[in-house]
């Protein structure tokens, strides 16, 4: 009887123990197959103004304020000049003014667009994604557009502090305050990357900095409305503590998230706005009005919305650095000049 009972209570724990397997198994979805195969190979660009191609001009249907989206992607923009061989085909999804929020997983929309890794997620599933360029921050906390407005507005009153000491003390701060929020959105692109069947390995995530669009060595014949109304300090600011202090913000996300880091912060080095007497040679837009757009009551809000953004020329130079950095195994870059005054990854710059 003994012997009875021990058999018996012995295959009630083993049956215990299958069913226990079996529902651990079939409550876990299973693992996605991996990348697709056999379809377009293509790099894709998230983030905001900077990289969205606004002021670069040509901006694709729809973006461009028709039914409120004026996320201005531009056919022009960094992802689409990176020469790279073995790519059939760019894709931007990024909006200007985009938040960390928007450009992650958040609830937050840009412009009626909702969340831009959703639709990498989506993207991801249909074609082979090779690489992903992020820029996102500067709309978080640091409020860097509009910064540059009160600069401008700083201008116009005399009798007020500048920019530089109004914004400068908590610049910091704001910086601080605006890395966990790029970090989530970093982790929310892997998430949906994972998702999608890829492991990280498969794809280059990089993150990318933002390039100074004023200096001080603006002419002075130029700093008023017909090109850079700054005041002297301010431009100074802005290129020798402000767009630093937010490389080092973006930098310590890359350094933490372990993805690849491209400094963008000395890349208009001689060709930011209202640096040569020919605007044609400068990579970033002086104050721009889009003056039919101030005769619309619907589009009069964004007619100076192209101000200080890299132009068709600077995105070029910026997307040309980028492939060059793909194409390497470094995991971190400065775009800095060379001798013939194009841009080159300078891969001894340290993470």
């Amino acid at each position: 009887m003994r012997r009875y009972r021990w058999w018996v209570g012995g295959a009630l724990v083993s049956v215990m123990l299958l069913i226990g397997a079996f529902l651990v198994v079939g409550n876990n979805p299973a693992p996605a197959p991996g990348p697709p195969v056999g379809v377009p190979r293509v790099l894709v660009s998230l983030g905001d103004s900077t990289i969205s191609g606004e002021s670069a001009g040509d901006y694709e249907t729809g973006t461009d304020g028709q039914d409120g989206n004026w996320c201005h992607r531009s056919t022009n923009a960094t992802i689409h000049h990176t020469e790279l061989v073995g790519i059939d085909d760019t894709v931007n999804l990024a909006c200007s003014g985009a938040p960390s929020a928007q450009v992650g997983l958040g609830e937050a929309t840009q412009y009626t667009e909702s969340s831009q890794a959703r639709r990498l997620g989506a993207l991801a599933r249909q074609k082979r994604v090779v690489a992903v360029l992020v820029s996102v921050g500067a709309n978080d906390d640091p409020g860097f557009g509009r910064v540059l407005d009160a600069c401008v507005q700083a201008w116009f009153d005399r009798g007020k502090p500048g920019c530089a000491e109004t914004a400068g003390k908590d610049w910091p701060g704001k910086v601080d305050a605006m890395v966990p929020k790029v970090l989530a959105a970093v982790n929310d692109i892997r998430t949906v990357m994972t998702d999608a069947g890829y492991q990280p390995t498969d794809y280059q995530l990089v993150l990318q900095s933002y390039a100074a669009p004023i200096s001080p060595d603006a002419l002075e014949s130029l700093r008023n409305l017909n090109g850079c109304p700054f005041r002297t300090d301010d431009l100074r600011w802005v290129r020798e503590s402000a767009v630093p202090l937010l490389t080092e913000g973006i930098r310590r996300v890359a350094r933490e998230s372990g993805v690849r880091f491209l400094d963008l912060s000395r890349a208009g080095l001689g060709r930011e706005a209202c640096s040569r007497d020919d605007a044609a040679q400068e990579w970033f837009s002086r104050l721009s009005v889009r003056w039919t757009d101030l005769q619309d009551d619907d589009r009069a809000t964004h007619a100076l919305q192209e101000s200080f953004h890299p132009n068709a020329a600077g995105h070029t130079a910026f997307g040309r650095c980028l492939g060059e950095f793909l194409a390497t195994a470094d995991r971190a870059a400065a775009c800095l000049p060379g001798e013939t005054g194009d841009l080159h990854a300078a891969t001894s710059i340290g993470p």
